[in-house]
């Protein structure tokens, strides 16, 4: 033994004689004076129990629920997970086996057991440890355990005791059998009976039987020594220790409690992950902002029933989520066969979101393919270089300036001087040494002419440009290649920037996903209305820009959306793929909807195919299939069209091998998914 903790320990028990002998001595003083300093003990600790109205608070403690715009449930922030579920939704064998086991006194005391209580501390005395908690001072220690405690001192039965007495007060016998019941925890992150039913029997607690309830009741006095997944045989022999006090208390025949007794542990064992809903990136971005909310507010998210209302549209957020899995999976199928087997599965990833741009309204927003195995927010948190997704506001400032679509360049090899070093853009097909239309520069993504408009323009303006219309968060560096998309940037700045193209130049705001917040009541806590629009870029310039990029679905980079998906709604948009094919791009945009599209690799080192990996074959499938559902369940008007006339088809232009083989490969893919739908 350590020599300072034996000194005090016999420090302690030299007190304690010399106490003993004095009440032994003066026995009438000590019968005054001992209840009066148990009492001041007691009313010390008081102050430093829960109090009423926080026991109040507790019972009536209700998630915070987030809604989309059409009233389906997102999301439910909850301190824990759990169903709560009245007592009248509970088996009464569970009922009866926890007063049996734990309290058969239950409806007797009134928060403590004296009897108990005085038998617990003479076993104590003796050397022994005894458990004397009432169920009520056991549903204290749940409810309040940073407050109470489970340390085995005086002060924490102290508190628990004080703390027992008045949920009494406020709560009746029915209120503390339910409150307990669905508070208590069983493991595997499973709280209350609801849950440890799903998890260890898949099954509600109303459907428990006689063997089960006793299984779970009999966790209670340790649930890691007498877990039945891990430890069967004591699981059982705790089982039928409550099934004989199920016996001893009348709530069980001893001949049923034998033959009980004798049947072998049967569990359907499943964690139970919480439900995440149908937006879960968007919920788990939408928890940080309502806490830090919350707190300035003096609201507790997970217990005072706040009613988050939001912008999203459940039917084109389920739609968005099946394109990103459906367009995703053949993909992934060929990451697998890439690799080959016994190399870790790599993941493809993805991130998706659709506004509507004339309120800046967030419609559907997709993190990953998979939440569970990927909560990271491809659409809020990762930066990744644009691509040509980012050359329409190196031509809008151009049109700022006085250029016109038709103004030419020649498609040329060029050297361009950054500083010290120089910068030759290239593209897959050789240069033609002939004359190029900014028209066409845009339409069939040309990053010679690109640059050269750029070096017009000046890399300032541009990035000043991006800014105005939506990329507000993300650092632009003003250099040569920015034209090209060279810094990195959010899915959310892409999409709010095209959004304010297709509104006529007019910037809304930040993406808006939260209309008002609501009490329990309904009484309205915080609304959240549009801001004024600004006029960021002139109409007739917006809608010239909006033109020429509806060439790139007719013409250009994105043609499938009308040869494959068949979509002959006025849409415009821009594809963008970033060098070694590390980024798939494509944003679509539509007078009522824009949406776009992220796809890569969460490791940027690492790059997709060339056949597969362009933003044309990677990211547009998925705007492509979304816009298609969009537009069959008429959430988008496939008649209402830009403020300004579509351009009369351009005769087609000799293909080249490279545009042909795209062409080939698309028709080809978008047979393949039909048949796979």
């Amino acid at each position: 033994m350590i020599p300072a903790l034996a000194q005090a320990r016999a420090w302690a028990a030299e007190r304690w004689h010399r106490f003993a002998a004095w009440v032994r001595l003066h026995p009438a003083l000590a019968a005054l004076i001992l209840p009066a300093l148990v009492l001041a003990y007691v009313l010390v600790l008081i102050p430093f129990t829960p109090g009423i109205s926080d026991l109040r608070k507790a019972k009536s403690e209700v998630p915070t629920v987030v809604l989309s715009a059409d009233g389906v449930v997102l999301a439910e922030y909850k301190r824990l997970n759990r169903e709560w579920v009245p007592l009248e939704r509970i088996s009464p064998y569970v009922i009866d086996a926890l007063i049996a086991t734990e309290d058969h006194r239950f409806y007797e005391h009134h928060g403590l057991d004296l009897r108990r209580t005085v038998g617990a501390l003479w076993a104590t005395l003796r050397g022994g440890r005894q458990g004397g908690s009432t169920i009520t001072q056991q549903l204290a220690r749940n409810m309040f355990p940073e407050e109470i405690g489970r340390a085995p001192t005086l002060n924490r039965k102290v508190k628990e005791a004080i703390t027992a007495l008045k949920i009494e007060s406020i709560y009746s016998k029915k209120e503390i059998l339910e409150t307990y019941l669905n508070t208590v925890p069983f493991l595997y992150n499973a709280f209350g009976i609801e849950m440890a039913a799903r998890t260890y029997f898949d099954r509600s607690a109303d459907q428990l039987d006689v063997l089960q309830a006793a299984t779970l009741i009999g966790m209670l006095k340790g649930t890691a020594y007498y877990n039945p997944v891990l430890n069967p045989d004591r699981a059982v022999d705790r089982r039928n220790t409550v099934l004989a006090q199920m016996a001893k208390r009348g709530k069980l025949t001893p001949a049923r409690a034998e033959a009980l007794a004798a049947q072998p542990m049967r569990l359907d064992f499943e964690r139970q992950p919480e439900q995440v809903g149908i937006a879960p990136h968007l919920a788990q971005t939408l928890r940080k902002w309502l806490i830090a909310w919350a707190d300035r507010e003096d609201y507790d998210i997970y217990a005072d029933g706040l009613v988050v209302h939001t912008t999203i549209d459940s039917r084109l957020q389920r739609a968005a989520n099946q394109a990103v899995a459906r367009q995703l999976r053949p993909l992934q199928d060929i990451v697998d066969r890439s690799r080959g087997r016994g190399d870790d599965k790599l993941a493809l990833q993805a991130g998706f979101l659709a506004l509507d741009p004339r309120t800046a309204q967030v419609r559907a927003w997709v993190g990953s393919p998979d939440f569970a195995s990927e909560p990271f927010d491809h659409v809020n948190q990762a930066r990744r270089q644009p691509g040509s997704t980012f050359k329409p506001f190196v031509y809008g400032a151009a049109f700022e300036q006085g250029m016109s679509p038709d103004d030419t360049f020649l498609d040329q090899q060029l050297q361009i001087r950054d500083g010290k070093s120089v910068w030759s853009p290239s593209d897959p097909e050789p240069p033609t040494n002939q004359p190029m239309s900014l028209r066409d520069g845009l339409v069939h993504s040309r990053n010679r002419i690109t640059a050269q408009v750029m070096q017009k323009v000046g890399p300032p303006r541009v990035a000043e440009l991006a800014y105005q219309l939506g990329v507000r968060e993300s650092k632009l560096d003003p250099v040569p290649s920015l034209a090209l998309g060279t810094s990195p940037v959010t899915l959310r700045e892409m999409v709010s920037a095209y959004g304010t193209l297709a509104n006529n130049g007019r910037y809304i705001g930040e993406p808006q996903v939260v209309t008002r917040v609501e009490d329990r009541k309904g009484t309205l806590l915080m609304s959240f209305a549009a801001p004024k629009p600004q006029q960021v870029m002139q109409k007739p310039l917006a809608l010239k820009l909006v033109n020429v990029m509806r060439g790139v679905v007719d013409e250009g980079t994105g043609t499938a959306i009308r040869s494959r998906w068949g979509i002959q709604a006025d849409v415009a948009g821009k594809t963008g793929t970033t060098q070694e094919n590390t980024d798939g791009w494509f944003i679509l945009m539509h007078p009522q909807l824009v949406a776009g599209a992220w796809v890569g690799f969460d490791d940027a080192r690492i790059a997709m195919g060339d056949s597969w990996g362009p933003g044309a074959r990677s990211a547009l499938p998925i705007v492509g299939d979304f816009f298609t559902q969009a537009l069959r369940m008429h959430a988008v008007d496939s008649r209402v069209e830009f403020d300004i006339p579509r351009p009369k088809p351009r005769p087609r232009e000799p293909t080249s091998p490279g545009d042909a083989m795209q062409g080939v490969i698309n028709d080809l893919l978008g047979r393949l998914m039909k048949m796979i739908q």
